[in-house]
């Protein structure tokens, strides 16, 4: 019983000062519980898309192997018109699906799979799509295709054949495309996309028919009579004419070989923006140029400061010629990299910045990685396994000495937790475990938060001498060069040749690393963006950190802790998670999350 009015009072304040700091104190609690919720409204129509995109992708596959239990199914760049317009369909089918959902009475994680998973289906649409119309330009070369795609289909079903009347229909293939070739030898040539789609589509071809024939040949003996000669003479035609139609390839790039051996393919600036769009971007291709170049000034001035503090003066490169040939004795890089681990990891326990389950730091693996592989990746790599870059007895002298100074203790200090922990190990080992139905992948995510660790580390004073800074400043410097020349390279205005010497000049590579890096960006497989993404997912995550965290609202675990176990997405929808926006069904980019 409360007997007085002071007491009254002090009851009051005091229950109210309760209720203030559970309601603060429960805030991450709260938050975490609807944020971390392991479904949405959209996760059920999501697993059966995939489910079924799985089964029609194999079932409508070319090669046999798709066909095997255990084996999964490759999307690759080839399709059957067939495979083709299925997967078209499934993707219209699974619209009408997505726009029958009650999008308003969703909560804020459907809403977001709602949005990016309209958004993987319109992409895929579009793919397929390009993919047609290719198919329209070069279907006139394949008189025959259809023949192949009839014999084919009754073997889905396993139907009795006749031997003889195959072995007739595979001759009458083989005079069809000997015929074909001979016309196509006339022509002159065919573009760079068309060519290279038409040797796709004459091996796919190829793969067809070996399905067809390994199915029969010596289960049917009547087939196996009949048919293994003719089929043998049919595969070798078309694998000739795949030869003829990639030598009729010309105007293989806009761009022509400026003495670098790199002839790749820009793709222009109105490409560039879909794309940017696509990943959520709202900048244009100049704006980004422009946010690399403030970014390059910014550490070029700490790139001076940690010369300076050398004894090299404004002479950065002499400093950085000095951490280069820091390189530890061969042999020794193993432990060294374990070195390096091992601090990196204590620095983000000692500071409280995110949740390392025990698995995750018990759980990755080391190899070295081999000579040539090393031609390609001059520098070490990571993810479940840290495959460390060195020199092998089997190298050069140059070959070995580019490897020792490109991989010294300085530059690696600056990327080890990039590859491991909290970088992309901890990634995919928190992916398989969260929300793992989400298929949002993008590089402005996956890089983004690995090189995001490296630029939060270096505000939190990781790095302690000037050769650690000289370390992580050419990484950083390498990441703002990767936007500057890949967007000027694709916009049309710079050669290979001045990517190149841009490496050279601005961040001290090495030349034979440079070229290998511009090597891989233009004619390495990557998407036009994955370069651009690493720095500019950074920054991403840098403004996301400041809204949240230096706010107040959240501590560094709790923000680092719901990146991962959100799963990978564009970060302007990540960022209308955790701040719990309005959502409208036609979501539309519009972040600016750095200013010029």
């Amino acid at each position: 019983m409360i007997k007085t009015k002071k007491n009254r009072t002090s009851f009051f304040l005091a229950l109210f000062f309760l209720i203030f700091i559970k309601s603060v104190s429960s805030f991450a609690q709260n938050f975490s519980s609807d944020l971390y919720l392991q479904t949405s409204e959209v996760n059920n129509t999501m697993v059966h898309y995939e489910a079924d995109k799985g089964s029609i992708m194999r079932f409508y596959a070319t090669n046999s192997n798709a066909d095997t239990f255990g084996v999964q199914y490759n999307e690759g760049n080839y399709n059957t018109p067939e495979r083709r317009n299925r997967r078209l369909q499934l993707i219209s089918d699974y619209k009408k699906t997505l726009e029958g959902l009650n999008f308003d009475a969703m909560n804020i994680n459907g809403k977001v799979d709602y949005i990016l998973f309209s958004r993987n289906l319109s992409s895929e649409e579009y793919e397929l799509v390009q993919q047609q119309k290719l198919y329209d330009k070069i279907k006139v070369y394949f008189p025959f295709d259809e023949k192949i795609y009839a014999l084919e289909k009754p073997r889905r079903r396993g139907l009795k054949v006749n031997g003889e009347t195959v072995a007739k229909e595979l001759e009458d293939l083989r005079i069809a495309i000997k015929e074909q070739i001979k016309k196509v030898e006339k022509i002159e040539g065919l573009d760079k996309a068309s060519s290279e789609f038409a040797v796709l589509h004459a091996k796919g071809l190829q793969e067809i028919l070996k399905n067809y024939f390994d199915f029969y040949n010596g289960y049917d003996p009547l087939f196996s009579w009949w048919v293994p000669k003719t089929y043998t003479e049919v595969d070798a035609v078309l694998a000739e004419y795949a030869i003829l139609l990639k030598s009729k390839r010309k105007d293989a790039s806009t761009q022509k070989d400026d003495g670098s051996g790199i002839v790749g393919n820009p793709i222009g600036r109105e490409e560039l923006i879909r794309q940017l769009q696509t990943e959520f971007i709202p900048y244009s291709p100049e704006e980004l140029v422009a946010i690399a170049n403030k970014e390059f000034a910014w550490c070029d001035a700490e790139l001076l400061k940690a010369s300076r503090e050398m004894g090299f003066g404004d002479n950065w490169k002499a400093a950085q010629e000095k951490v280069k040939n820091s390189f530890v004795a061969p042999g020794d890089q193993p432990q060294a990299m374990l070195d390096l681990y091992n601090q990196s990891v204590d620095f983000l326990k000692q500071n409280n910045l995110l949740t390392i389950p025990p698995i995750a730091e018990e759980s990755w693996r080391m190899y070295m990685m081999s000579p040539e592989a090393q031609k390609i990746n001059p520098f070490f790599l990571g993810g479940e396994s840290l495959i460390i870059s060195y020199p092998t007895s089997t190298m050069s002298y140059s070959e070995k000495m580019m490897s020792m100074r490109g991989n010294n203790p300085n530059f690696s200090r600056a990327t080890i937790h990039h590859e491991l922990i909290a970088g992309h190990h901890l990634q995919q080992f928190m992916r398989d475990r969260y929300k793992a139905y989400r298929h949002f992948d993008t590089p402005f995510w996956v890089e983004g938060n690995s090189l995001y660790w490296e630029m939060l580390l270096w505000d939190l004073k990781f790095p302690q001498t000037p050769q650690d800074k000289i370390g992580m400043l050419f990484w950083r410097m390498h990441r703002c060069a990767r936007i500057i020349f890949s967007l000027n390279y694709h916009l049309g205005k710079w050669t290979p040749q001045q990517c190149i010497d841009f490496l050279v000049d601005r961040v001290g590579h090495e030349r034979a690393n440079a070229e290998g890096e511009v090597r891989r960006s233009f004619v390495g497989g990557y998407s036009p963006l994955y370069q651009i993404a690493y720095m500019l997912g950074g920054l991403q995550f840098t403004a996301l950190k400041e809204e949240l965290v230096t706010s107040g609202k959240m501590t560094y675990q709790q923000y680092h802790d719901a990146i991962l176990r959100e799963n990978a997405m564009p970060i302007e929808l990540l960022r209308a998670l955790l701040t719990n926006q309005p959502l409208q069904r036609d979501f539309k980019t519009s972040w600016k999350f750095y200013k010029l």
